[in-house]
C-alpha cells in the first residue's frame, strides 16, 4: 500500500469529508446528522475535522465535537474507514492526537443486527489500537409531546438553589455511592470525590439553559432527597442531572426526580428532551421506562 497522508481538513476542503462513501451502519450518519463546518451554519471546526488519505483518496475520517465556546473537543463522535483501511483510522487518530472521549452512536437493536455488530466492533478496535479503552456502554432516550406527561407522584417538594456551594455538596453526597461510570473514573483519579462532584457541576455551567433551573428535592419532613437540573445543550433540551443522596435511596425517588424534570422542560416548550444512563444502571433505566422516555440509542465511551 501507498503512503498515508494524514491531516486537518480547511474551510476551503471540507467538501473531501463526503467523498468517504459512508457505511451506514454506526454513527451520526446512521442517526441522520450531517456533517458541516461551523462556517456551513453546522457543528465541526475544520481544524478539529482529521482525514486520511491514500492516493489522493479519503480512506478514514474523524470529526471531533464541541461547543461554540470551547477551546479544546468535548467528543470524538464521527470517526469512520473504509473497508479495509482499519489501521488507517487507528493511524489518524494517533496523529491527529485530539485527546477527547469517543462516543459510539448505536442504534438500540444493535446486538441483534450482525452487520451493525461487526462494524462497531471494528471502530472499537481500531480507536484501541490508537490507545483508547472502553469506559462505559449507555442508554439514550428520547421524550415527545406524544408520549404524554408522566403523573406527578407528589412525594417531593422541589425549590431552586442558587447557592452553589451547596449543590456541590450534594453532588458529593450523591457520588459517593454511585452507578455512574465517568463518576467513578474521577473518583478513582488524583481529584477523587470533589473532582466527580465538580466535574458535574462545571458541566451545569456549561449547558446555555438558566442557571436558575437547577432544583433541590425535599422530603416532607425537609430532608433534601436529592437533585434535578433539567438544561440545554447545544443539542437541545435534555435530563442534565438526576442524583438521590444515599441516606434517601430505597424509595424510588429518582422516578420522581424524572418526572419533575420532564414536566419542567415540558413547561419550558421542549418539543423534545434527550436523557441517558449508563446499562448498569437499572434503577435509572427503569425510571426512564416508566415516565414514557423512548430508549432510541445505546452509545458506548471510550477514553
Amino acid at each position: 500500500m501507498t503512503d498515508l497522508v494524514v491531516r486537518a481538513l480547511t474551510e476551503s476542503d471540507a467538501h473531501l469529508f463526503h467523498t468517504l462513501q459512508d457505511p451506514g451502519l454506526v454513527g451520526r450518519a446512521a442517526f441522520g446528522h450531517s456533517y458541516a463546518t461551523v462556517g456551513e451554519g453546522g457543528e465541526y471546526r475544520p481544524e478539529w475535522t482529521w482525514i486520511a488519505l491514500r492516493d489522493g483518496v479519503v480512506v478514514a475520517r474523524a470529526a471531533w465535537w464541541s461547543g461554540p465556546d470551547d477551546t479544546e473537543p468535548v467528543l470524538l463522535n464521527w470517526f469512520d474507514f473504509a473497508d479495509g483501511e482499519d489501521e488507517a483510522g487507528s493511524e489518524l487518530l494517533r496523529r491527529a492526537a485530539l485527546y477527547a472521549e469517543y462516543e459510539l452512536m448505536l442504534p438500540a437493536d444493535w446486538r441483534e443486527r450482525p452487520d451493525v455488530t461487526a462494524a462497531a466492533g471494528a471502530r472499537i478496535a481500531a480507536a484501541r489500537a490508537a490507545g483508547m479503552e472502553p469506559l462505559v456502554e449507555r442508554y439514550r432516550y428520547e421524550w415527545t409531546p406524544e408520549c404524554g406527561l408522566p403523573e406527578r407522584p407528589g412525594r417531593l417538594t422541589f425549590r431552586p438553589e442558587p447557592d452553589d456551594t451547596v449543590i456541590l455538596d450534594v453532588l458529593r453526597r450523591v457520588h459517593s455511592v454511585t452507578l455512574d461510570a465517568h463518576a467513578r473514573r474521577a473518583i478513582e483519579g488524583p481529584g477523587g470525590l470533589e473532582q466527580a462532584a465538580q466535574e458535574e457541576l462545571d458541566f451545569f455551567h456549561w449547558c446555555p439553559s438558566p442557571r436558575s433551573w437547577w432544583q433541590l428535592a425535599y422530603t416532607p419532613d425537609g430532608e433534601v432527597a436529592g437533585i434535578h437540573v433539567p438544561a440545554r445543550n447545544p443539542g437541545g433540551p435534555c435530563i442534565g442531572f438526576i442524583g438521590v443522596v444515599p441516606e434517601q435511596r430505597g424509595h424510588g425517588y429518582g422516578y420522581d426526580l424524572l418526572v419533575e424534570c420532564t414536566h419542567f422542560l415540558a413547561a419550558e416548550g421542549a418539543e423534545f428532551i434527550a436523557g441517558a444512563t449508563d446499562l448498569g444502571n437499572a434503577p435509572m433505566a427503569a425510571a426512564f421506562a416508566r415516565a414514557g422516555h423512548r430508549l432510541i440509542q445505546e452509545r458506548i465511551h471510550l477514553v
